[in-house]
């Protein structure tokens, strides 16, 4: 026969029901900053060009977002329009050599293919609005000015660039390339 034992129940604690936790208090998680305009311009452009079936836009747009995508997993993402622009460079620069190595092979129809491809990335790297070089001359010989004539002595590149970078210096936070600047500052600097 089976033998029926009483039901022991045993007491019902809060930290059974909730298992013991510490709340810390933090920070509310901050807010990503907001995407560059070329980067938006970039993806509505794929949907354009995805309703037009335009295949040169359509790779060039793929490959790029691609590589942003992968960028943006690395420690150091795009997130300027000036990076974007970088990357532009970089893609119509390797669109070149092969243009010119798919020439030197005699296949026409590739060479083709890649100046369609180049033209789309002229055109997105044509859109990005930097400081010009009349007004990156005018800022960098104001600062040269203003070194020498604080008796600095021997004004070198790294300390005038350290300048015009600065927070509180002539080009903070404006969208100058670098090497644009470095360029500028050398010719700058070779005055007497």
């Amino acid at each position: 026969m089976l033998s029926l034992r009483p039901l022991t129940r045993t007491p019902l604690r809060l930290t059974n029901i909730y298992p013991p936790c510490r709340h810390y208090t933090t920070p509310p998680p901050s807010t990503p900053p907001p995407a560059p305009a070329l980067l938006l311009k970039l993806r509505t452009d794929l949907k354009t060009a995805l309703k037009a079936k335009d295949t040169p836009r359509l790779a060039v747009l793929r490959a790029l977002l691609a590589e942003i995508t992968n960028a943006a997993k690395t420690s150091s993402p795009l997130t300027s329009d000036l990076q974007l622009l970088a990357l532009l460079r970089k893609r119509a620069a390797a669109s070149q050599a092969a243009r010119l190595e798919f020439r030197a092979a005699g296949r026409e129809d590739l060479v083709a293919a890649e100046e369609k491809q180049g033209m789309v990335l002229d055109e997105y790297a044509g859109s990005v609005e930097t400081v010009g070089v009349g007004e990156v001359e005018g800022v960098v010989e104001e600062v040269v000015r203003e070194m020498r004539g604080g008796g600095a002595g021997k004004v070198g590149l790294g300390e005038v660039m350290k300048r015009l970078f600065a927070v509180g210096g002539g080009l903070e936070g404006k969208a100058v390339e670098r090497g644009v600047v470095a360029q500028v500052v050398r010719e700058v600097l070779a005055k007497p």
